[in-house]
């Protein structure tokens, strides 16, 4: 096994030699199979130790045995210990990825603090073996049954493309100690199911089943790049982003003969799992919507929107003083006096200053509010009504600010300009208010 590694490593892991590497040791004989092969071959190694206190005494016995292993071979050791459970509970997940979740912070807080290049760990191909069925079980998408990636940025697998009962021969020649987790041979996990009766079944089906699993997760993963780079080229076509959003055309989403698929690659980032929901957007009503952790997807007329979840407090404002000359927060907006009008946009509007009661307010719009829009001769019109008539999806309604004298509108910031301080002959003083 020890050729078979070192020639895996040149042609796949070229780029590790000359680096320092941290190696992740729990002290089972997967670990410390990897510890034994890395000395062989002279790597600069380091091993770091995770002591989760998930098993009582044996956590403590499987720390002693790794810092006696590294201290008796002159390898640096690290050795953490973490209260697992009562971070699952602090943050109501199980402890399995609480472990995953403390264990790999730490492994990159090592590779900042002691210059190491990369981590690697041990897993091997039965390990993928399991995960695939795990994944098999959970109905995951096409990524959840490409395997365990044999690199993930800084975080190195190189034992993969080995299975257990190597692993096992070469403990067993190379009379490599190790620590047996009692928890292993427990079925509570669903994990450990699957290795002790599903996979003993596989094998026995076909004793080269590894194998031609192997050849399996090659044809998904080519096909998975396939998938990737067809989700691009159509992304390209379908949809538009800017600063604030997302913007899927549904007319050429919909032309799409399995549009659903591409919904889901584009998606599946922004940690959505309502998927029957986001399917049936495309076919509900305006205003519809669904969420994630962090972001919105929110059906608006011929668009799918996607947007971060907007934390906008209604009852925020901003007062702007007489003789302040600039705002930059939430808007940059600049006031100054001006002889002459110029050019009138949305973004650029001129007040007869002396209409103005002062301090000015910034805030968002509500239900109630009503303004009279510039050029209709005195008329009032409902701000929601001016909406629905330019077309503002919801999250461009409420990104939208006023800008208030006392009670009164006095712009929809780059939407209209209230009639009540426009400039007439009878303006002395000309106030120009900018949006940069």
């Amino acid at each position: 096994m020890l050729q078979k590694f070192q020639n895996h490593l040149l042609h796949n892991f070229q780029f590790l030699n000359g680096k320092k590497i941290l190696l992740a040791t729990s002290g089972g004989k997967d670990s410390m199979v990897m510890v034994h092969l890395l000395q062989q071959l002279d790597y600069k190694i380091g091993i770091a130790h995770c002591n989760f206190q998930l098993r009582g005494m044996e956590s403590f016995e499987d720390q002693n045995f790794v810092q006696y292993y590294a201290a008796t071979n002159n390898i640096p050791v690290f050795i953490t210990q973490f209260d697992t459970k009562a971070f699952s509970e602090d943050y109501k997940i199980s402890t399995q990825v609480a472990a995953r979740e403390l264990r790999y912070n730490w492994f990159y807080e090592l590779l900042e603090t002691e210059k190491f290049d990369y981590i690697l760990t041990a897993h091997h191909a039965d390990d993928n073996l399991e995960t695939f069925l795990i994944n098999l079980s959970r109905g995951t998408g096409l990524e959840g049954l490409i395997g365990i990636p044999e690199q993930n940025e800084k975080v190195i697998r190189p034992l993969l493309a080995f299975s257990q009962e190597e692993m096992e021969e070469y403990a067993r020649i190379n009379n490599i100690q190790w620590r047996e987790d009692s928890s292993n041979a427990s079925d509570k996990y669903l994990r450990n199911k699957i290795r002790h009766h599903l996979v003993p079944i596989l094998k026995e089906l076909n004793p080269n089943f590894l194998s031609s699993f192997h050849k399996t997760q090659t044809y998904l993963q080519e096909a998975q790049v396939m998938v990737e780079d067809a989700s691009i080229m159509i992304y390209q076509q379908v949809a538009k982003q800017d600063n604030e959003a997302i913007y899927f055309d549904l007319q050429q989403l919909k032309k799409l003969p399995n549009y659903k698929s591409y919904l889901y690659q584009w998606l599946k980032e922004f940690e959505f799992s309502a998927w029957d929901d986001i399917y049936d957007l495309v076919e509900s009503q305006s205003g519809k919507y669904v969420f994630s952790s962090e972001f919105r997807l929110l059906k608006d007329r011929d668009s799918l929107i996607l947007s971060p979840i907007n934390s906008v407090n209604e009852k925020e404002e901003y007062s702007i003083a007489e003789n302040q000359k600039e705002v930059n927060i939430p808007l940059n907006l600049s006031f100054c006096k001006v002889a002459d009008i110029s050019i009138v946009s949305n973004k650029t509007i001129f007040v007869d200053a002396d209409k103005l009661k002062y301090p000015l307010i910034l805030r968002h719009w509500s239900d109630g509010d009503s303004f009279q829009p510039f050029g209709m001769n005195g008329k009032s019109k409902k701000v929601s009504k001016l909406f629905k008539d330019e077309k503002l999806s919801l999250l461009e309604k409420e990104n939208t600010w006023l800008l208030c004298s006392n009670d009164k509108i006095v712009w929809i910031i780059d939407v209209r300009q209230d009639e009540r301080f426009r400039i007439d002959n009878t303006t002395k003083n000309i106030l120009k208010i900018q949006l940069e």
